[in-house]
């Protein structure tokens, strides 16, 4: 069973990578990414040296139509799991083309080729906060009967992620005694999801998944962006003075909440990991990779 995972060396995509091919032993995965600022190759060092041909890698851009074909001319894939886009929401307020342009076009080109292939399934790795490449995928079910899912997550953490999110930015801030910059009062809430069982409940849905139909995937820990800033401080023993209160984010929501249990019910799936725990263990990950995100905001100038 060979699959083709898009995006794989961002943050999900990467952690989805060593979860299938360290739990699934028959999968082969291929890598599609054309290796934007969030994508990192060093997000998967050591996955050749332990998985060796059951992986392999391909810098393109889904866009492309002709890349796309010609690689999946090349292979004939099981599914095709879609993880290639642009997430960060002040990058799409700046620059909105390069959002259409993946999330959108890449999304609409690869539904195309896996179905003018034969791909059998195709997961949308989508997300409680964009429909618009969603409905592309639905419509391709509709019209065409392909076998498509839609996944939407709320907002994941654990290791790799790219540190212009509000966790992995708080924990390398508070290493650094920077000051830890927070949106308008701080007062948004968000349900935080363990990118491991992100990675389990993908896995679920691609097995178990019925086409046609929308997963949502949430860890059951709704939280205050304070709170989790000021367990961030307290958990690396650093005073909650060095939080510093910025000017909101346009159009900034104040809660997001999603319902998980149509996932539970048919997936047979749960978030395994409770917040605390997991804060801890994301915590100690980014304190024994300090070479690894130090080189990261390096290579991309962020300090």
């Amino acid at each position: 069973m060979r699959l083709l995972v898009t995006g794989g060396c961002g943050f999900i995509g990467s952690n989805f990578i060593r979860y299938i091919l360290q739990h699934y032993k028959p999968a082969y995965v291929t890598n599609v990414d054309v290796l934007t600022y969030a994508g990192n190759f060093a997000n998967l060092d050591g996955v050749v040296e332990e998985h060796g041909q059951r992986y392999e890698f391909f810098k393109a851009d889904i866009a492309n139509a002709d890349e796309m074909d010609a690689l999946m001319t090349e292979h004939q894939f099981y599914a095709v799991i879609n993880f290639a886009a642009e997430s960060h929401v002040d990058r799409s307020i700046n620059s909105p083309l390069n959002f259409i342009h993946t999330n959108v076009v890449g999304t609409s080109v690869l539904l195309d080729c896996a179905r003018r292939h034969g791909v059998q399934r195709f997961i949308q790795i989508s997300t409680d906060e964009v429909y618009g490449s969603d409905l592309l995928a639905l419509a391709s079910y509709k019209t065409y009967g392909q076998e498509v899912l839609v996944t939407r997550c709320s907002n994941n953490y654990g290791p790799y992620q790219f540190p212009e999110k509000l966790i992995p930015l708080m924990i390398i801030k508070a290493l650094r005694g920077e000051p830890l910059p927070v949106y308008g009062d701080g007062m948004n809430v968000r349900d935080w999801i363990h990118v491991a069982d992100h990675c389990a409940a993908i896995v679920a849905a691609l097995f178990e998944g019925k086409p046609g139909t929308i997963y949502n995937f949430g860890g059951n820990g709704e939280m205050v962006n304070m709170d989790v800033v000021r367990m961030i401080l307290d958990k690396l023993g650093k005073p909650h003075s060095l939080i510093s209160f910025v000017t909101d984010r346009l159009g900034h929501d104040r809660r997001y909440a999603i319902d998980s249990s149509l996932a539970q019910r048919e997936l047979n799936w749960k978030p395994q990991r409770n917040f605390n725990e997991g804060l801890d263990e994301t915590i100690q990950w980014y304190i024994d990779s300090q070479a690894w995100w130090q080189l990261l905001l390096e290579r991309t100038g962020r300090y």
